[in-house]
């Protein structure tokens, strides 16, 4: 086999990895006096069914959450309660006693220095998020939950600031939301209680829901859409998938709605079992966390406490949240090399602040690790280069009889001690290490509008040099010049100049194909992804060129 069939192979697995890239019970009964319980979320007045997701119970026994029994609105319009910190400006109304609105303080909507905070929470996400249901029916998602909190604006700088919500059925249970803020962290804990004030036992699953509209590019690589910590381990649910994979039993940690850069989660504080209930509806994902409170006794209290997250999805910043909130940054079957990469990255740029320079630092440092390999790879397409004129009169000879040439061609490797394999080989063991930076590069938040220089302003997104008033094919919007694409497929061009060339007319058009097909499939891709690829082919020139003039 010659090298350039080997490199045509290895281009080949590059394609389908980018292709597959693109398309986871009772105690004894509670006295009817006041008393509060506070349970851990799932925990009943029952013993616990071990071993086994509890599954939501739909019903209630006391019918608190038909749509007749949740009280009317009052007469005057529902409040929204601003609360601010030095990270965000969260809004939450009385109409739920839900979140309308997430605004992140360190991050904007786009490159634009006059852009707008980044809002966590699309506007067309009706009701807000955070809801709470009670039983089968979701009413309760709509109730009125009035606050006694004086000031519609809260400022917390220094100790935590409450701001509660409550709801009372016609039938006299309460629902009371209290949710406590803090300073410098992007958690906010929110407990639920439920007050039996009516004359009989009730029982229900209490829902916590999120809510969240998808944007139009939630199909674009990197997961977007609900997912969970579901017995220790993360499950992410494709949009298109919801439909037959929309409830999952188990022990549940968190659940998350997520972006490519940013997320929502509710954390149960204790987890236990219980359900991930998925829904998808006008572009909008519900994701529930479904937990079992058992029986509550005429006029007993329970609480059920829960933490909220909505921030971004950076590892140092989950990492700090806890609750293994850092495994929704998944880099799939790479993982083990695309995290430290990541730190690495992250480390160079704390000395150096220019996230384009530390891709480039970190993708040379890369390089020279597998260098060794690497010469191997050299050195045998050196050799096939010097057989090539052999191979040609072999060809030409037998050219009607394939067998003798396959014969005479392996006859010629044993001769001169050539492995037509020793140039791919290295090449495989690097690959593992090119998809991790791969991965690792495209779901930076790091790179989110991280400048490089001149008209690279922000790594996460195409380069593009001016802005052209026209659309063009095979490019996303802007629409401009892919200065640093065109550039990164001229030195896969002189990577292919520098190779053997295949004595195959055929397979020789094909490999001159492939850095144009590349360049077409980079043209899209974040220009931190395009500027890592660029410098690793510069340094594969190099050292080509390098090693094949020294064994010349």
């Amino acid at each position: 086999m010659e090298q350039k069939r080997l490199l045509l192979a290895i281009g080949l697995s590059f394609l389908v990895f980018f292709a597959w890239s693109v398309a986871f019970a009772p105690k004894g009964p509670v006295q009817p006096t006041e008393q509060t319980q506070t349970l851990k979320p799932g925990e009943s007045g029952q013993p616990a069914n071990e071993g086994h997701a509890a599954a939501p119970q739909e019903g209630l026994t006391a019918g608190v959450q038909t749509a007749e029994a949740v009280e009317s609105l009052p007469d005057r319009d529902a409040r929204a309660i601003v609360v601010e910190t030095p990270l965000y400006r969260m809004t939450l109304s009385e109409n739920g006693g839900a979140v309308t609105s997430m605004i992140l303080k360190d991050y904007r909507e786009t490159v634009d220095a006059d852009s707008p905070q980044k809002e966590l929470i699309p506007k067309e996400t009706r009701g807000g998020t955070a809801l709470v249901a009670f039983g089968a029916d979701h009413a309760l998602e709509r109730a009125f939950f009035k606050t006694e909190e004086q000031s519609d604006k809260i400022n917390v700088q220094g100790q935590p600031r409450d701001v509660r919500f409550s709801h009372r059925t016609a039938q006299g249970v309460r629902i009371e939301k209290h949710y406590r803020f803090f300073a410098n962290s992007y958690l906010v804990d929110l407990t639920i209680s439920i007050h039996n004030e009516s004359g009989e036992a009730l029982q229900g699953p209490l829902k916590i829901g999120l809510r969240h509209v998808m944007p139009d590019d939630a199909a674009s690589y990197g997961f977007q859409g609900p997912s969970g910590l579901v017995n220790g381990s993360l499950e992410q649910v494709k949009i298109k998938d919801i439909a037959e994979q929309n409830q999952l039993n188990g022990t549940l940690r968190w659940i998350a709605i997520e972006e490519l850069y940013f997320m929502e989660s509710m954390i149960s504080k204790n987890p236990t079992d219980g359900t991930m209930a998925l829904a998808y509806e006008d572009k909008t994902v519900v994701n529930r966390l479904i937990t079992q409170t058992g029986e509550i006794a005429s006029g007993a209290r329970i609480e059920l406490a829960y933490s909220i997250f909505m921030g971004p999805k950076s590892i140092s910043v989950l990492k700090a949240v806890g609750n293994e909130m850092d495994k929704a940054i998944d880099f799939g079957w790479v993982e083990i090399i695309a995290k430290p990469c990541l730190y690495f990255m992250n480390f160079i740029h704390r000395y150096i602040p220019n996230y384009g320079i530390a891709i480039i630092i970190l993708t040379i440092i890369s390089r020279l690790v597998f260098w060794p390999l690497a010469n191997k790879s050299y050195k045998s397409m050196n050799d096939m280069r010097k057989l090539q004129p052999l191979m040609q009169e072999i060809r030409e000879k037998y050219k009607d009889d394939k067998a003798r040439i396959n014969q005479e061609t392996m006859a010629l490797y044993r001769t001169y001690k050539v492995n037509p394999m020793g140039g791919c080989l290295p090449m495989l063991i690097q690959m593992p290490v090119f998809f991790a930076l791969y991965r690792m590069l495209y779901q930076a938040i790091e790179l989110r509008h991280a400048p490089f220089f001149g008209w690279i302003n922000d790594l996460s997104a195409p380069d593009r040099l001016f802005n052209f008033g026209f659309s063009i094919p095979f490019m996303s919007e802007p629409y401009g010049i892919p200065v640093l694409t065109i550039i990164m497929g001229a030195t896969m061009l002189l990577q292919q100049k520098l190779s053997p060339q295949p004595g195959d007319p055929t397979q020789a058009k094909m490999m001159m194909l492939m850095p144009i097909v590349f360049t077409f499939i980079f043209i899209n891709f974040p220009s931190g992804l395009v500027l890592y690829w660029l410098v690793s082919n510069l340094v594969s020139v190099g050292q080509q060129y390098y090693t094949m003039k020294k064994l010349a």
